[in-house]
């Protein structure tokens, strides 16, 4: 548990810091009370030393204990009825000499003496005072116990406080968490998230936030893409199925013509179910997502598009460039997939050869437009570097009316007068996704002699030597 794990970690953190100040502590105080007890024994040693040089005898203390050694090693108590205390090594030698200091200890059962040995001058020998530590070691005792006892209660202390501390720290996690849980249980994407704060655990709950209505709006968009399909496909689908049936009972019954039309209508119906199909699953997929942006020459794009479309459909398509700015080699270089690109051309020239008469020519124009003109734009990937550039296609069909220039890049839109005219809807869908996709946007209308006018923008890429 995430809480635990950290209330364990900032325990051990404050008990190593308490351990480390408790020992300092205690090497400080033991030090202090170490040179306190040798102070009062030098002191004592010569206020008896000199109450011994006013011929006087020193007043008893029960903690310490006085006694003479003279130079002939021999001890004598100054305190009728006590024992003789052991001498330290080192300490007949001042007796003799009558000079100097010395410090020492000596131990006697279980008891600790510190012993100061004091020369009284030549042929007098020396004094020895000896001072029980057991008040020492007592202290000693109580200061070790009682800072054992504050050491551990201030850890239970730390801990109960880190433990509701972050407590209310990782509650707003615990909420989402649930929430994260709730939402992946029963799928539901509009689930309440908790109210984000300032800190960190607010910013990651305005991303899932984030996050989560990216998911609302795909999953909105899958569906509607999903029951626009269906109601697509149904009419085909049913156009074959009863065509089918109808074959099915008439058994071989049926006049030629009658036949032969019933069998055009399947071919047509089929070949209208393959062209919806598959523009579904471009339209699903993207299948051209994985491309990365280049410079592509916009114009020979187009002709190139242009040149396979006469040679499948024998129209009259035009290519033409008109204040487009070209770079000094002739090219009108863009920013765009390449696949992407060619796709939304043959898109507008499907388009425009389908709702404009036979024997009417197509025109394909690429010109300067202001940046962000038309539907969608803003939110790609390019990096315009000097404006933009569009191609329109115009036809001499029937245009399109003001109410319907946004209206005809949305997905299975039909026009009122384009009913009867084949084709899925999703032509001009494509356009519009995979150019916003680069960053362009897309525009409809009606053309300046009429018939209608679609195309789209994308930004210029700056030319090599500008670049350098």
């Amino acid at each position: 548990m995430l809480r635990t794990r950290i209330t364990l970690v900032v325990v051990a953190a404050t008990l190593l810091a308490i351990v480390v100040s408790v020992v300092s502590s205690y090497r400080g105080v033991t030090g202090m009370v170490a040179d306190q007890f040798d102070r009062a024994l030098v002191d004592r040693a010569d206020a008896v030393a000199a109450v011994l040089d006013a011929g006087r005898v020193p007043a008893e203390r029960p903690d310490t204990a006085e006694q003479l050694l003279l130079p002939d090693g021999t001890v004598r108590p100054l305190s009728p009825g006590r024992a003789a205390l052991p001498v330290p090594p080192g300490a007949l030698a001042v007796a003799r000499s009558g000079e100097g200091r010395l410090t020492a200890g000596t131990t006697v059962g279980d008891r600790t003496f510190g012993v100061l040995v004091l020369g009284r001058g030549e042929g007098h020998g020396a004094l020895v005072v000896s001072q029980d530590y057991a008040d020492a070691e007592r202290m000693d005792q109580e200061f070790l116990g009682r800072i054992s006892w504050t050491t551990a209660g201030s850890a239970a202390a730390c801990a109960a406080l880190s433990w509701l501390l972050i407590g209310r720290i990782l509650r707003p996690m615990r909420r989402l968490a649930r929430a994260a849980e709730r939402i992946s249980s029963t799928q539901d994407l509009g689930t309440a998230l908790p109210v984000a704060g300032r800190d960190e655990v607010g910013r990651l709950t305005l991303a899932f936030e984030v996050m989560l209505d990216a998911l609302r709006r795909s999953r909105e968009a899958q569906q509607r893409l999903v029951q626009n399909a269906s109601h697509e496909l149904r009419t085909p689908l049913t156009s074959v199925r009863g065509s089918a049936e109808l074959l099915q009972r008439a058994r071989g019954r049926l006049a030629p013509e009658d036949e032969e039309k019933i069998l055009g209508t399947l071919v047509a119906e089929s070949v209208a179910l393959d062209e919806l199909v598959r523009e579904l699953v471009e339209l699903a997929t993207d299948r051209q997502a994985d491309e990365d942006q280049v410079p592509l020459d916009l114009a020979a794009a187009a002709e190139d598009c242009a040149d396979r479309f006469r040679r499948r459909t024998g129209r009259v398509i035009d290519v033409g460039a008109s204040g487009a700015g070209p770079d000094r080699d002739g090219a009108v270089v863009v920013l765009a997939r390449p696949r992407a690109l060619h796709r939304c051309i043959d898109n507008l020239l499907a388009n425009a050869v389908k709702f404009s008469p036979g024997d009417t020519p197509v025109t394909v124009l690429v010109e300067s437009a202001p940046s962000g003109t038309g539907r969608g734009g803003g939110g790609g990937r390019a990096r315009p570097g000097a404006g933009y550039v569009r191609l329109v296609v115009r036809d001499r069909g029937p245009g399109i009316g003001p109410e319907e220039r946004d209206a005809v890049f949305d997905r299975f839109y039909r026009g009122a007068g384009t009913q009867s005219t084949p084709g899925s809807g999703l032509g001009l869908a494509i356009v519009h996704d995979l150019v916003t996709a680069d960053g362009g946007t897309v525009f409809a209308g009606t053309g300046p002699g009429g018939g209608g006018e679609v195309g789209f923008t994308l930004p210029r890429a700056v030319p090599a030597a500008r670049r350098g």
